[in-house]
């Protein structure tokens, strides 16, 4: 492009923009001190759904003022809203919106990394003329609907039906964990479109109204307290043809590009997932609770504390190849299958060093907030795919293994064998 700014013009623009609408954050940085500030350790803290859409409609307002300058999308092409800068313009902008007070762009997580990539690469002109730019201005907010009560891992035995009718379909069927579908407008959906042939290959994409007569929401709550996650019934929800994703029958296409989008999202959105719990944090509480002199726990924290950096270096090797236009591949379940993996052993070390104080609100600083990620992990360890598929992935598609066994469903269980059978 013959009129692109360079990086640094680009920054002088944009610091511009973010200096006329909002507010630095304090640049004094204070270092973390025991006992100070809010409690706020929970990396799971589950929001009150009225609270939730308040902050909806601020950060709604906050990508509607960014789009209209310029930086809502910035790496998009220009036909739908976006500027069709680099990458590294993007992450100019990235790093420099960080230091600024901005409403938080959680709620647009799922929309922007995993179906609007899915509409981009799969959809009709019309359905991208009618969502990609309302999804980056934030007018409108998109869902993930894949997951079924017996389709969750293994997403091609989904029982979710569409039948032609005409210029239509018409879908039947339940889906759930569907994070944010009660504040969603659109939603991306896989069905099965033919019985008859084999499951990978009867499944079709759509994009589906949130709103349409038929469409059920229920929340889901989970034994963290909160319910981000929900089951989505449809009732003969009608979707016209040109809401389809792809050709007919070839959803598993769509849904692998949706997925490998996703396990980037969850597992290098993060920065390695170490947030609030940093190796000063950590440190802290074993100070506080004088055990930072046991061999033990120190060696257990920096175990947790090497694991996230490692995790962290393989995630921007992995997001370098997406921002250089490879498509997201298998590395990216390496990625999720980290994520948690640190989680889980981040909760497992401050359950240790807290013992019942983690179970047990006693209105001790800094102790019984930290349940909410003991709690949250096990919803982790199923969300984007479980920790055993990504090991499947992992094994098969980067590793090289063999494809792990099927199981013959022709024969009764009590006839297989496994090896030789001596008496």
């Amino acid at each position: 492009m013959a009129d692109m700014p360079s990086v640094e013009e680009f920054q002088a623009e944009a610091k511009r923009f973010l200096d006329a609408n909002t507010e630095l954050r304090d640049k004094d940085e204070k270092p973390f001190v025991w006992g100070e500030g809010d409690d706020d350790v929970s990396l799971f803290e589950e929001i009150d759904r009225t609270v939730e859409i308040e902050l909806l409609a601020e950060a709604k307002a906050w990508r509607a003022k960014r789009f209209d300058a310029g930086f809502g999308w910035i790496t998009g092409p220009s036909a739908f809203g976006g500027r069709e800068l680099t990458s590294a313009h993007d992450r100019a902008y990235q790093s420099l919106e960080a230091k600024y007070v901005t409403p938080g762009g959680g709620f647009f997580g799922i929309g922007l990394g995993m179906v609007a990539p899915t509409i981009l690469a799969h959809a009709t002109e019309p359905v991208k003329e009618a969502y990609l730019a309302k999804m980056y201005r934030g007018d409108i907010v998109g869902c993930q609907l894949f997951s079924e009560p017996g389709a969750g891992s293994d997403l091609a035995s989904l029982q979710t039906k569409a039948e032609r009718d005409g210029d239509e379909w018409i879908v039947t069927g339940q889906k759930v964990w569907t994070s944010g579908a009660h504040y969603s407008d659109i939603g991306e959906i896989i069905c099965r479109t033919d019985s008859d042939l084999p499951k990978h290959k009867g499944l079709t994409g759509f994009v589906v109204d949130m709103h349409a007569p038929g469409v059920e929401i229920r929340p889901l709550r989970q034994m963290t307290g909160g319910a981000s996650f929900n089951e989505v019934f449809f009732n003969e929800v009608r979707v016209p043809d040109d809401h389809r994703l792809g050709d007919v029958n070839q959803g598993w296409t769509v849904a692998l590009t949706t997925l490998m989008n996703e396990r980037a999202s969850i597992g290098a959105g993060t920065g390695g997932g170490m947030g609030l719990a940093s190796v000063t944090r950590l440190a802290e509480l074993c100070r506080h609770f004088d055990v930072i002199d046991d061999p033990i726990v120190r060696q257990k924290m920096m175990d947790v504390y090497i694991n996230f950096q490692v995790s962290r270096y393989t995630n921007q090797r992995a997001m370098d190849r997406i921002k250089r236009g490879q498509l997201p591949g298998p590395e990216m379940s390496i990625a999720k299958l980290s994520l948690t993996n640190n989680l889980w052993r981040t909760a497992n070390f401050v359950a240790d060093v807290l013992g019942p104080r983690i179970t047990a609100d006693t209105g001790e600083w800094g102790t019984y907030a930290w349940g909410g990620l003991l709690l949250g992990v096990p919803g982790m360890k199923v969300a984007g795919g479980t920790d055993e598929v990504m090991k499947n992935i992992v094994g098969e598609r980067v590793l090289g293994l063999p494809k792990e066994p099927g199981i013959d469903s022709t024969s009764p269980f009590r006839d297989l064998k496994v090896g030789t059978q001596t008496s």
